[in-house]
């Protein structure tokens, strides 16, 4: 093995191959052995040692070439001639092999090699041969006890040769008992269509068997088989699945049925998963080979329903796919096994259990394998009930997505009686007490679904049948019976209004009054507390919900709200969530009706949730102003001013609210659904039950307020949140006000709204540019009627034509940037566009800087002939750049956007305008910015922008040139490292910084200079280059 690359393995094992090719030579190997004596005296081995010895040299590695010389060694030690000599050799060296093998690698590869090339041997050689050594080897290898072996390629290698020494031990003729079905052709299948079982050659033959001892060792071979069958891992498994299946087709009929029933006793609870499996592979083994007579079927189904639905939970997680799946085999095996009139008593009972694991299974590789199962099943028998119509629907693709087939295919199969309650039965039984969440959830909205199917069954037996679970020990037993009483409840109440009856008519009024007092069970069992009382609340606020859809009076009232007022207050949002969906229809149902104590309770809620939402906790705030914003309009009338008072207040930064932008998001959401709810009454100057144009304007204030919010903190720009948030809040609130009063709409309030959107669009996060740019063209496309006093409407109606927004990806820079940019040429968006576009061309992301800036540069270049337009371009970015000095959100972006402009010539033109005193101001902004600035990133972007300015003459160089040399000196060693590089780029760039004569000098000095050594060391240098320049030596500040 010296020597040898790994990555040579492929050539090793062709050659390997081919030497096997000798094996098939009809001529004795020793008539290749020349004799030839070399000149030390010795003589050439053999052709056949020198082939063994590489077999046995190779069954030691570890790649592939270990399976080329097993198979090499096993067709070589078994030809006549070398068989002879070297047989028995090879087997004791092997066997000595495994009997020493250690735990180290070497001897692992060397023990694997081994068992694979006895395997092989058996299979290939003839059975005279090698059955005198048969007995040995078993002895070995059971001594060995290779069947509890840690490794398994070790174990299932055991299996192998095994099973091949049974095989060995037994004559090779197939079984006269066996059961067969008779043709397996389509054609003939088809042509006898319609004759009886009696008519078709289905039988089981009983000829005169040959009287033949079957040797002691077969039981040891199948004991290790079946011990096999309860192995780990799945090919060990299997191969003694096939193992068991090959040994019994040449069994006596008596002793095969043993086999059946060895196989049978491993289907027990006290058996693991693993058991249950190869068992399941064991039946399909024995009843495809026809090994499982008709008899036997009456015991097997049973066992094969159960193993349908097997599912063993430890702890968080369960283990039982692998086992369904293999029972799906199973079934699928019987179709081809069987002739319909055997398997015609098992028929309903296979059909519905498989339609079952086809549409409830948790896993999809299980829901396919029964889809496939049932398929064959009703291909090959014929006998389903309404096989081709559930196969039209519930084919093998269609059960790929659990939530279809849960709520849809469930529905649709159920309409076919055979199996309506065997569904329902099933998700009560099984899934309701299901350890995943989701599958209970989905178990409730599938028992809704199923109640219109058979609504009498769901009343009479089932609802009353959930009721006493909800105080089970078991969590999830709890929280699933919640969620399906709830559900079944709500459907059959719909049930009920369809058919224009009474609900007492479906449900008892005894099962009503324990369906109403179960929140109050659960609230004096304490049992929405402590572990898995999140779970409990969101179920019973689900309840509350349904309940009150069913229009079910709850009393007790003042204990639902308290038990809603603790869910609002709740860290989990989920929590929250469930409680809040469930007010509308609890306040309606409970409150909604005129009298004096409805209007008190209306009224302390109201004052009670405004309160809370001045609260000092975020989480509190939240959640009530999201309770706020689902209440109904009744609610809100009489309070309708108190309460957009108090979520504009929410939406409003303060300091002790600074950080909490998920509180304000959810406050803007909140003001939209209220807004939403009363809708406006433009004709009332002040109203308490609708909007005014008094509130209108108060809530688009808010919001233009709220799209300025870019708050950031650990988790980065939360202020997106609020903005996307008021987006929303934009485009609804004014499709509402369109259609109702469109004059509250001013021109003023009309251009803040479009400017803010279209900032927006331009901006980095494309979540935020998702938004924005939905809420831009569902503004600007709004038809009937329009949106009016949209700034250029016509003009963008063109850029952005509603075909070319429909399928425009705003969240590719390459897709957007190129219309959005076109905005500059339009003065009233020119602000905002380019607010957005320094934020992206600044950014960080290399495909939103490329596309953003080449939009840009674009404009510029075909601007650039145009004196006004660049003006207006100029004038705007200073004012960007006053409006915004020292917010390093905007000014750092909006100094690397104007150094890729300079250097990109694209302001070139601007510099000879004396109407425009562009640069000069721009290096006082940046004077200003970098005052006592402490931000490294800010400080070499402004020297980059000085650099690029040395190529204006005049007062912009000298003072750009002074600020460079303050840089040279800067306390921070990178700031000085990155000015020194700039500087030294622009001199080789631009002419006329520096006379010809001192130039070399000057470049010298930058480039030879350590400037990253301490500031006394590099401070005399640069006052050196101050000089050669013609450059006042800055003077440091004198300290205060």
């Amino acid at each position: 093995m010296a020597g040898e690359r790994n990555e040579t393995w492929p050539t090793r094992y062709m050659l390997i191959l081919w030497l096997s090719i000798t094996a098939m030579i009809p001529f004795a190997m020793s008539r290749f052995d020349s004799g030839h004596v070399s000149e030390t005296g010795e003589t050439r081995k053999p052709v056949m040692d020198r082939i063994l010895d590489v077999g046995k040299k190779y069954l030691t590695v570890t790649d592939k070439t270990r399976d080329a010389a097993a198979y090499l060694v096993s067709k070589f030690v078994t030809r006549p001639d070398v068989r002879i000599t070297k047989l028995s050799g090879f087997i004791n060296w092997s066997l000595d092999a495994i009997q020493s093998a250690k735990s180290s690698m070497t001897d692992m590869n060397l023990l694997c090699g081994n068992l694979s090339a006895l395997s092989l041997m058996f299979k290939h050689g003839k059975r005279e041969d090698i059955l005198p050594y048969a007995v040995l080897i078993l002895n070995r290898l059971s001594a060995n006890n290779l069947i509890s072996h840690d490794n398994m390629v070790i174990r299932k290698y055991n299996i192998k040769v095994v099973q091949r020494l049974g095989l060995t031990f037994l004559k090779p003729k197939v079984a006269a008992w066996r059961y067969t079905r008779g043709t397996r052709s389509l054609a003939d299948s088809l042509a006898k269509n319609g004759t009886t079982a009696s008519d078709c050659n289905v039988k089981s033959v009983e000829l005169d068997e040959e009287d033949y001892d079957i040797p002691e060792e077969i039981e040891t071979v199948i004991e290790l088989l079946l011990n096999g069958l309860r192995d780990k891992d799945t090919v060990v498994r299997w191969s003694a699945a096939k193992g068991v299946g090959r040994i019994t087709s040449r069994l006596p009929r008596e002793l095969a049925d043993d086999v059946v029933g060895s196989v049978l006793e491993m289907f027990t609870h006290m058996e693991l998963d693993s058991a249950w499996h190869g068992g399941c592979l064991a039946l399909a083994e024995l009843g495809r080979r026809g090994l499982l007579l008709p008899q036997r079927l009456s015991e097997v189904v049973p066992v094969v329903l159960k193993a349908l639905i097997y599912d063993e939970r430890r702890g968080n997680f369960s283990v039982g796919a692998h086992v369904r799946d293999a029972a799906c085999y199973v079934c699928w095996s019987f179709a081809r096994a069987y002739d319909p009139a055997e398997l015609k008593p098992y028929v309903d009972n296979i059909a519905r259990a498989l339609v079952v694991v086809t549409v409830f299974d948790r896993e999809v590789n299980c829901r396919m394998a029964a889809a496939a199962a049932f398929q064959e099943n009703v291909g090959r028998q014929g006998q389903f009930p309404h096989g081709i119509d559930i196969l039209t629907t519930a084919d093998y693709y269609t059960v790929g997505s659990k939530t279809n087939s849960f709520l849809y295919l469930s529905v649709y199969i159920a309409q076919f009686e055979e199996y309506t309650t065997a569904l329902i039965d099933h998700l009560i039984t099984i899934k309701l007490h299901h350890w995943d969440r989701a599958i209970r959830e989905l178990t409730a909205l599938a028992l809704h679904n199923l109640t219109f199917c058979a609504p009498s069954y769901m009343a009479e037996k089932i609802l009353p049948g959930i009721v006493p679970l909800v105080t089970n020990m078991d969590l999830s037993t709890r929280h699933g019976a919640i969620l399906a009483a709830s559900e079944v409840l709500y459907a059959l109440a719909l049930e009920a209004k369809k058919q224009q009856r009474p609900l007492e008519d479906f449900i008892s009024v005894d099962t009503q009054q324990k369906l109403m007092a179960i929140p109050v069970i659960l609230l004096e069992a304490k049992l929405l507390r402590g572990l898995g009382g999140e779970l409990m609340s969101q179920a019973l606020s689900s309840l509350i919900e349904k309940a009150s859809l069913a229009q079910l009076p709850l009393s007790v009232i003042d204990a639902w709200m308290s038990f809603t007022d603790d869910c609002l207050h709740h860290v989990e949002i989920d929590v929250r969530s469930k409680a809040i969906s469930a007010l509308p229809a609890f306040f309606e149902q409970n409150l909604e009706m005129e009298n004096e104590r409805n209007a008190d309770y209306r009224s302390r809620i109201i004052k009670s949730y405004i309160t809370e939402l001045r609260s000092s906790s975020e989480i509190t705030r939240m959640g009530y102003a999201l309770a706020l914003g689902a209440m109904p309009k009744f609610m809100l009338t009489g309070c309708l001013n108190l309460v957009l008072g108090a979520l504009i207040n929410a939406v409003a930064i303060t300091d002790a609210s600074l950080k909490w932008a998920e509180g304000r998001r959810d406050a803007i959401h909140a003001l939209s659904s209220v807004c939403k709810t009363v809708g406006i009454d433009p004709l009332t100057a002040s109203s308490d039950c609708s909007l005014s144009p008094e509130l209108v304007a108060q809530v688009y204030d808010c919001l233009f307020r709220a799209m300025r919010d870019y708050t950031l903190d650990s988790r980065g720009d939360v202020g997106a949140w609020v903005r996307e948030a008021a987006m929303i809040a934009l485009k609804e609130i004014t499709l509402l006000v369109i259609e109702t009063a469109p004059e509250l709409i001013t021109p003023q309030i009309c251009e803040m709204m479009m400017c803010s959107v279209v900032q927006q669009a331009a901006e980095k996060i494309d979540r935020t540019r998702v938004i924005a740019g939905k809420t831009f063209t569902a503004l600007l496309c709004a038809d009937r009627p329009e949106v009016p006093h949209i700034p250029y409407r016509k003009e963008l109606l063109q850029i952005f034509s509603r075909q070319e927004c429909s399928v425009l990806n705003w969240t590719a820079p390459s897709e957007v940037f190129p219309p959005i940019s076109k905005l500059l040429y339009f003065p009233t968006y020119t602000y905002s566009v380019l607010l957005g576009l320094c934020v992206s061309i600044g950014g960080l992301t290399e495909s939103l800087v490329k596309h953003s800036s080449h939009s840009l540069f674009s404009y510029l270049s075909e601007v650039s002939s145009d004196r006004e337009a660049l003006r207006h371009f100029c004038n705007n970015f200073l004012k960007i750049f006053r409006d915004y000095q020292r917010d390093s959100r905007v000014t750092l972006p909006l100094l690397k956007m104007f150094d890729q402009l300079l250097i990109n010539g694209s302001l070139t033109t601007i510099a000879t305008d004396e109407e425009i005193n562009f640069f000069p101001e721009v290096v006082a902004l940046c004077k200003i910015e970098i005052r006592q600035c402490s931000d490294p990133q800010k400080l070499m972007a402004s020297s980059d922008v000085f650099s690029d300015l040395l190529q204006f003459d005049g007062e912009v160089r000298q003072k750009s040139l002074s600020h460079l040399m303050i840089f040279l000196c800067h306390k921070y060693p990178r700031v000085r490292t990155s000015t020194a590089n700039k500087l030294y780029e622009a001199l080789l760039t631009y002419e006329g910084i520096v006379d010809d004569d001192t130039l070399e000098t000057v470049m010298n000095i930058i480039s030879e200079a350590q400037w990253v050594e301490d500031v006394s060391v590099v401070r005399p240098i640069r006052n050196q280059l101050c000089k050669l320049m013609g450059i006042p030596v800055p003077m440091p500040a004198a300290k205060r």
